[in-house]
């Protein structure tokens, strides 16, 4: 990997963590086009940047933190996002993500992503009371979507927001609970990979230039577009984002039937199963 290619890859996760468009999907579309491979050593250095785009969430909410952890009694938001992250690992439990890695399905997951946005200026245009203050029901709603932000193409922020303005958030906390949420899936997933990566000497294969570049880029372009977004949200229609996402869903389609190189066919690979218990 080249510092360009880690500046660039570093840049695409500090804009795509926070903007409703999936991190995961545009890594996945953007290595490719760089011709750079999936390696166990590049999905370490993708969890690298997920910790690089952590520093935004402890920074803008650096008062939510600390106050949570000073009173973690009278503070219900540490529970909340405990209670959040719930599904997520049932999700991933019950669905092998790295059957799903090689891009074959982004084109409709895309998809799935623009309706979400849609549907989030849908419910929030239909709010006569909304709420902004997160209970359990909107954190059990938010956690199950995020399960379905695991999946490559389906954004994790947008799908999360989606769940708290349903479940009757306004738009601004259901934003700000979906950023904090992250917290504790890139801090279990840190624990899980760096695990692994100790256990398989993974660490001596990163480079250490491109893989510090990148990760200060995602976390310097996150702060900027957090509280961009943070900003915009209450008033940009995400169907601006919808567009751009289903556009890049028909772009990706076009690709696959016409067997471009750059994305394998749309058709899961022989002898796949993406449940885990039907292995």
């Amino acid at each position: 990997m080249t510092i360009l290619q880690g500046a660039i890859l570093g840049i695409v996760q500090g804009l795509g963590e926070f903007l409703p468009i999936s991190s995961s999907a545009h890594l996945l579309l953007v290595s490719r086009l760089l011709q750079m491979e999936s390696t166990p050593a590049f999905k370490i250095f993708e969890i690298l940047l997920h910790v690089g785009t952590l520093v935004p969430i402890l920074l803008v909410f650096w008062k939510d933190w600390i106050d949570m952890i000073a009173h973690p009694i009278k503070n219900p938001t540490l529970r909340l996002l405990f209670l959040a992250s719930l599904p997520a690992l049932v999700f991933y439990v019950l669905f092998d993500m790295d059957a799903l890695d090689s891009g074959w399905c982004l084109g409709p997951m895309f998809f799935v992503t623009s309706l979400l946005l849609l549907g989030i200026d849908f419910f929030s245009r239909r709010q006569t009371k909304p709420q902004s203050t997160v209970g359990v029901r909107h954190a059990l709603t938010m956690g199950i979507m995020q399960g379905f932000g695991l999946f490559p193409g389906i954004s994790r922020s947008g799908s999360t927001i989606f769940g708290g303005v349903l479940s009757g958030l306004d738009r601004r906390t259901a934003a700000k609970f979906s950023f904090m949420m992250s917290a504790p899936a890139v801090v279990a997933s840190l624990l899980v990979e760096g695990k692994h990566a100790l256990e398989e000497n993974l660490l001596s294969e990163i480079e250490l230039i491109p893989t510090v570049c990148g990760v200060v880029l995602a976390a310097l372009v996150g702060i900027l577009t957090i509280r961009w977004f943070l900003r915009m949200i209450v008033r940009m229609p995400m169907a601006v984002f919808a567009l751009y996402v289903a556009l890049l869903a028909v772009a990706i389609l076009v690709l696959q039937l016409g067997h471009s190189p750059l994305l394998p066919l749309f058709q899961a690979p022989e002898g796949m199963q993406i449940l885990r218990f039907l292995k």
